[in-house]
């Protein structure tokens, strides 16, 4: 499912418009991306967490030439899934033959 397809199905289950989906799950979708920006964490209940993992600085090589490089530290964006969702995809899996 892309991002039309799911904005329609959310407009399809909330009897809203398209367009007021789009607005909504765009709204969402900055306010987390800004809340990690900012080092914090979103946490839906049932569904999961967005937070952000902290990667060190570390020695790497270089693919091509075989040369020791060095890569920055960085950080990046996590998702753990709850247990609802957990549940949900669990139970969808082992119905399928």
């Amino acid at each position: 499912m892309n991002k039309s397809e799911f904005v329609a199905a959310i407009a399809s289950r909330t009897g809203g418009t398209q367009a007021d989906a789009a607005r909504f799950l765009d709204a969402a979708l900055d306010e987390i991306q800004a809340t990690l920006a900012k080092g914090g964490e979103v946490s839906i209940t049932g569904f999961g967490k967005f937070s952000t993992s902290e990667r060190a600085a570390r020695q790497g090589r270089n693919p091509q030439t075989g040369e020791p490089m060095s890569i920055a530290a960085s950080t990046l964006p996590k998702f753990t899934a709850g247990a609802v969702l957990k549940a949900s995809v669990a139970k969808k899996k082992g119905k399928k033959k």
